[in-house]
């Protein structure tokens, strides 16, 4: 966990080498195999409950960690827009045609963004419909609701004449305020997601603690019907509130 790679390594390394030569995706903490062992420790340990048990909490992290990444991989994706646009709008402002314009931004943009520009580009030069290509582009994970802002001043530009530049730059600064907003939040829910951390590890502390002062909370989880009942009714309730938490601190607006 101490050498697990982060995002900004992964950009770097990226922007470093070709993608096709990068192989940097990341798989999940808590894959397949891993649930298949967590399983049958929990077994051996525990019996069937402990199975349950130990499949409930490894799915629950999966879920947390595939939430996070989402988040991650969507604010990112945000603010390379945000980035592209800022460059669409200097060129538009110069008086580039805006397939130019696209192209130009196309070339400076982040590698997930570049090819939307040059979807743009392309439909700008052939007169096709932009909006439609922002709206329909199937690559946008996390970009729908700012690709559809876009779609509607593009709309605005061509039905009213209105000056294309300013409508993509205040969708721009929107977006970009959004992004911020959204880092401010999750940098003030780490408090609270530690706090959850730490409600988490609570109970196996207790059992430890039990085992110290000699109650023997193990035997009775894995000796008696009732103890194993006791055992998954009680990873349920913890598994709810892990996943309920994830829900509270993840309910953040949306670039």
């Amino acid at each position: 966990m101490l050498v697990w790679p982060t995002g900004g390594a992964r950009r770097r390394l990226t922007n470093t080498f070709p993608p096709e030569k990068t192989s940097l995706r990341v798989r999940f903490p808590v894959t397949g195999a891993g649930l298949l062992a967590a399983a049958v420790t929990g077994l051996l340990i525990a019996g069937p409950a402990g199975t349950a048990a130990a499949l409930a909490l490894g799915l629950t992290a999966r879920h947390f960690w595939r939430a996070q990444r989402q988040q991650r991989n969507q604010l990112a994706l945000a603010e390379e827009l945000a980035a592209g646009l800022r460059l669409f709008t200097a060129q538009l402002r110069t008086g580039a045609h805006p397939a130019a314009a696209a192209e130009g931004a196309a070339e400076e943009a982040g590698a997930q963004t570049a090819d939307l520009f040059r979807q743009m580009a392309t439909a700008a030069r052939l007169g096709g419909d932009v909006a439609a290509t922002l709206t329909e582009y199937p690559a946008a994970r996390g970009l729908q609701q700012p690709l559809r802002r876009l779609a509607r001043a593009w709309q605005l530009a061509e039905r009213h004449g209105a000056p294309l530049a300013d409508l993509l730059e205040s969708v721009r600064r929107d977006l970009a305020r959004r992004c911020a907003f959204q880092r401010d939040t999750a940098a003030k829910l780490a408090g609270p997601r530690a706090t959850a951390g730490v409600l988490v590890v609570l109970p196996v502390l207790g059992l430890v603690l039990g085992e110290g002062i000699g109650a023997a909370p193990l035997a009775l989880l894995t000796g008696t019907w009732y103890g194993q009942l006791l055992l998954v009714v009680g990873t349920a309730l913890l598994c709810a509130g892990m996943l309920w938490t994830i829900r509270l601190t993840t309910s953040v607006v949306a670039p």
